[in-house]
């Protein structure tokens, strides 16, 4: 089964981001066998001073394939978000089965991207469609962006990948077919949508992140031409113009 787990609000200025805390519970979900990483997210929310975010106001979506039941996944992540949280931080824990994640859940995440959302709200939303949500630290704001994170993920066309397999062990230059057999990687596409072809020669640089588009892992390349490869990943800036 399918499952998203969304958190948000774990770190403070000093701390490791959420982005790290993602990335380590996904690891200890797999070690402790409680389910399969595929895939994390990274969410870019509204950004507006009104809101008492850290830094950027990003959350966090962990895509798992688990038999494990939703109650089982709490208590793990849960405990994690207690003991790893930044002082100072509102963590915010979100759960539920991919089939489970409707339109309301959605347009949730949407809506969070443009406005200025409530806990109260998120809380009545998460009971109406029998979605977990609860907050752990502080004032518990981390409701409202873990609650985000899951609707926007299944949305499929929001965010940029914090970790796909092999996405950090990976770097220099591949053929297409490689990064495709070889990473969480569905699809590779220069900027102007083109496929590319398995053959292609790609430089992967140190920091290349795949994005979130029509549902799939997609990373994009732009034509280089070198005496080694033809194509290298796009900046970082680029990929954010794409993902937030």
């Amino acid at each position: 089964m399918k499952i998203l787990i969304g958190i948000d609000d774990t770190d403070n200025l000093e701390s490791r981001g959420t982005g790290f805390l993602a990335r380590e519970l996904g690891r200890l979900l797999q070690e402790n066998g409680l389910g399969n990483l595929m895939g994390i997210t990274r969410h870019q929310l509204l950004f507006d001073r009104r809101i008492p975010y850290t830094s950027h106001n990003s959350s966090a979506c962990l895509e798992i394939e688990s038999d494990k039941n939703v109650t089982e996944l709490v208590d793990f992540c849960a405990d994690f978000l207690l003991n790893h949280s930044a002082e100072g931080s509102d963590a915010g824990l979100c759960i539920a089965s991919y089939d489970e994640i409707c339109e309301d859940i959605i347009q949730w995440g949407l809506d969070a991207k443009r406005v200025i959302l409530t806990q109260e709200n998120a809380r009545a939303l998460a009971l109406k469609n029998n979605i977990f949500l609860e907050g752990y630290t502080g004032t518990k704001g981390g409701i409202i962006g873990s609650l985000a994170a899951i609707g926007l993920r299944k949305a499929g066309n929001d965010g940029r990948y914090l970790w796909v397999k092999n996405m950090r062990e990976m770097f220099g230059v591949y053929t297409a077919s490689e990064i495709l057999s070889n990473t969480g990687v569905q699809e590779i596409l220069s900027v102007k949508n083109e496929k590319i072809l398995p053959d292609s020669k790609i430089l992967l640089s140190e920091k290349w992140r795949p994005v979130l588009k029509n549902h799939k892992i997609v990373t994009f390349v732009e034509s280089k031409k070198e005496s080694d490869y033809e194509w290298q990943v796009v900046s970082k800036d680029y990929i954010k113009s794409i993902s937030n």
